[in-house]
Parts: C-alpha cells; sequence; structure tokens
C-alpha cells in the first residue's frame, strides 16, 4: 500500500503541473516549457506564482486596503503626529505584506512624506501568495553614496570600489535606527 502513495502524489502533481502550464499558455512563451532540473513541487509552486503575479491586478498601494489608505498631508502634521501615524502607518503596510527597506537614514517626517507622496499613489500588482511580500526600498536607486554610507557591507564596499576604482564615503551608522517588521 505505501508503494501506491508516492505513484499517486507523482500523479497529482503531474496532473496539477499540465494544469498550470494550460492556464499559463495565454501569457507565456516557449521558455517555460523546458522544466530543467527542479522537482514537481518546486516546479509546480514556481509556475503558481507565475499565475498568481500574472492574474493580480495592478492598482495603487493605498487601494490594497478596505478602505482605501489615506493620510494626511505631512505638511500640517506635528512631530509627534508624524510619529505615531507612522508607527500605524507602516504596521497597516506590513499587514498588507509591503515592506520597507532602507529607512533608516531618514527622519520620520521624511518617511512618511515618501509613504504618502511615492508609496501609497504607485501602481503595483497585488500578489496573494503566501510568504510574497513587496519591499520598498527608500533610496535614491541613483544616490549610491548613501547606500555605501548607511547599508553596504564591507564586502559590498570592497566590490563597489573594485568596480568604479573610487574609494567609497566612510561608513556611518544611520541616524534614524528603526525596528520594522520584516
Amino acid at each position: 500500500m505505501s508503494d501506491a502513495q508516492p505513484a499517486m502524489n507523482e500523479v497529482d502533481l503531474l496532473l496539477d503541473n499540465a494544469r498550470l502550464r494550460d492556464e499559463l499558455e495565454p501569457y507565456i512563451d516557449e521558455a517555460v516549457n523546458s522544466r530543467g532540473r527542479m522537482s514537481l513541487v518546486v516546479e509546480n509552486e514556481y509556475l503558481a506564482s507565475m499565475l498568481a503575479w500574472e492574474r493580480a491586478p495592478a492598482m495603487p498601494i493605498a487601494n490594497w486596503f478596505d478602505p482605501p489608505l489615506q493620510l494626511p498631508a505631512p505638511d500640517g502634521l506635528s512631530a509627534e503626529e508624524i510619529h505615531q501615524r507612522l508607527s500605524r502607518t507602516i504596521e497597516q503596510l506590513y499587514q498588507a505584506k509591503v515592506v520597507l527597506d532602507c529607512t533608516d537614514h531618514l527622519s520620520d517626517r521624511q518617511l512618511y512624506t515618501i509613504i504618502y507622496r511615492d508609496i501609497l499613489p504607485c501602481c503595483e500588482k497585488k500578489v496573494d501568495l503566501p510568504g510574497n511580500y513587496l519591499h520598498w526600498r527608500c533610496l535614491d536607486e541613483h544616490d549610491e553614496t548613501l547606500w555605501l554610507r548607511f547599508y553596504a557591507s564591507a564586502v559590498e564596499r570592497r566590490q563597489w570600489q573594485e568596480l568604479t576604482g573610487l574609494r567609497p564615503p566612510p561608513s556611518e551608522r544611520p541616524p534614524f535606527p528603526r525596528q520594522l517588521p520584516s
């Protein structure tokens, strides 16, 4: 009886694989046809995540909430109001599977402003899968100096130096360390 169970699982996995591939067919090209070295379990998880991505609605992050998340403008709030609202908003974003990265160089007001101005109105796909989080890196991607000063490891700094031939700025502790959910 124990030999029949693994065969059933293999058949179920193959049937699930065929179903996922059929459902993905309108979205993909022949590049997904070769399975490579993935097990059926891993491949089916991968195909399911691709299908979830393709079917996910793109909408402003503010609309991921019911009702939509609306924040008051930062310039009308005191420092204490910003701090309180920021803590609540970070937790709400995390509950909606949005993780903020590289925030420790920003004051509370600066981070709140980024959430208000950049994150909440940004259209992103809301992919509802376990363990799937949208990571929002709160750095200007064109400003390597901030990353090098506050976030790059010694290895990353050395690699950057070798790549550019330039000396990186001194490494510093970020001025606003936070314990954010991740």
